[in-house]
């Protein structure tokens, strides 16, 4: 059978989108937006997990003994194969590759627009269709959202979107300044990954880009790790976030590993266990700060689950040890977290935790009151956590010239109505 389709609703407590089940008995796939996303009448198969490949077999007539065979044929041709047209199924009777292809569709996100950074680093604005009126009236369009592929010399990692938008207003964070449109769906979530592939040319066959660093890793891939860090918090979009990742982990598709797959969350506590149970991924948890005060500034869920009652979660991280360490990200903001004695602090609160402090220089953007530390403060700092036995890298800036760093996402839409807004403002200025 299979999992019931999801929707967004709010609870009240949370104020945040949480997925629901429909309750009116709604069966097709083409009837709802969020489990696959459409172009014009037709769902795209991308995204969708064998359940629900299996409901649009069962849509289109495929007899119930016929529907697990050609399930997996599906399932090899889109995530393993990347295809995007059914007439690519060679295996797949004539007749069959017709009705899928009168009633579904093997798109992709419309890509909007694509930068690359003098270091390689490239981002994607994607263009997901509305999924509803309110949408539509927010952004006159369907949600956009962005991801980032970062190449090193050992590692190519796609940084992907759990969120249009964010509801956790951190300071120091360029996509928090936009406000929460809604959550994406786990096909959506799914097709960034495609997405990425399908540029990067990691499909069999396919040829990678000329215009930049594209490295291949791991047996030929290039994108060899996934961490779910861009828009949005991931835990508050849970059952898509988990139903997302369970797609890229299947060892029969795209196949990357839990180990290669990191969750970063601001510190919804009551999720964190969870995610360890029912995700099994790396974790990361976004701090900042190792002082309530502070961190409510910076990190205003930190009101909600302080910083002690973060720091008992991860304690208690299903599967955490030395060998799956959990990553405990730290922005560095010049005068404000990084003195010698917020370094010993973040020593002596995450005492007994396997864990790795990744240092990160604040990547700057327009309208911020914050400033990077000096280099020689963040190496300081590092050594003083690295001399207590913590691994402390300090992570290298990459797209900054496409604001495409950590902090830096927001999409397109935000940012013409930001400088719209910006515009009025200036000329109401001039004439007063």
């Amino acid at each position: 059978m299979a999992p019931p389709i999801m929707t967004h609703s709010v609870t009240p407590e949370a104020g945040v989108p949480q997925a629901a089940p429909l309750i009116d008995g709604i069966e097709k796939i083409a009837d709802v937006a969020e489990t696959a996303f459409a172009r014009g009448d037709r769902p795209s198969l991308i995204g969708l997990d064998r359940p629900r490949l299996a409901l649009a077999l069962e849509e289109i007539g495929v007899p119930e003994k016929e529907r697990r065979m050609r399930v997996a044929q599906l399932w090899q041709w889109i995530y393993t194969r990347g295809a995007s047209d059914f007439d690519e199924m060679s295996n797949v009777g004539k007749d069959l590759r017709r009705r899928l292809a009168e009633q579904f569709t093997l798109a992709r996100p419309e890509i909007v627009s694509e930068q690359v950074s003098k270091d390689g680093t490239r981002k994607w604005l994607l263009r997901m269709p509305s999924t509803g009126a309110a949408e539509r009236v927010h952004t006159g369009r369907g949600a956009e959202i962005e991801c980032v592929y970062i190449p090193e010399a050992d590692r190519g990692t796609l940084c992907v979107s759990s969120q249009v938008g964010c509801t956790l207003t951190c300071t120091f964070c360029h996509t928090g300044t936009q406000r929460l449109v809604r959550n994406l769906s786990a096909a959506e979530i799914v097709a960034q990954v495609m997405v990425a592939r399908d540029r990067l040319g990691e499909w069999p066959g396919a040829t990678p880009p000329s215009d930049g660093f594209v490295p291949e890793v791991d047996g030929g891939r290039y994108v060899s790790n996934i961490v779910m860090m861009g828009m949005g918090e991931p835990l508050y979009n849970f059952e898509n976030v988990r139903d997302a990742l369970d797609i890229v982990s299947d060892g029969d598709g795209i196949g990357l590993g839990k180990r290669r797959i990191t969750l970063s969350t601001s510190g919804v506590v009551p999720m964190i266990g969870r995610a360890g149970d029912e995700i099994g991924s790396m974790l990361a948890i976004s701090l900042h700060a190792v002082r309530d005060d502070l961190r409510d500034k910076l990190v205003p869920l930190n009101k909600r689950y302080p910083i002690a009652e973060l720091l008992e979660a991860c304690r208690t991280y299903p599967g955490v040890s030395n060998a799956k360490r959990i990553t405990f990200e730290y922005v560095m903001l010049k005068d404000v977290n990084d003195s010698d004695a917020d370094a010993r602090e973040l020593v002596r609160l995450l005492k007994g935790i396997p864990a790795k402090i990744n240092l990160i220089p604040f990547n700057p953007w327009p309208g911020t009151v914050y400033e990077c530390s000096d280099w020689d403060r963040i190496e300081r700092f590092s050594d003083i956590v690295f001399n207590a036995g913590y691994a402390s890298p300090i992570r290298t800036p990459r797209g900054r010239d496409i604001l495409a760093a950590c902090g830096q996402l927001k999409s397109e839409t935000e940012k013409l109505r930001a400088r719209a807004r910006l515009a009025v403002a200036d000329e109401t200025a001039g004439g007063a």
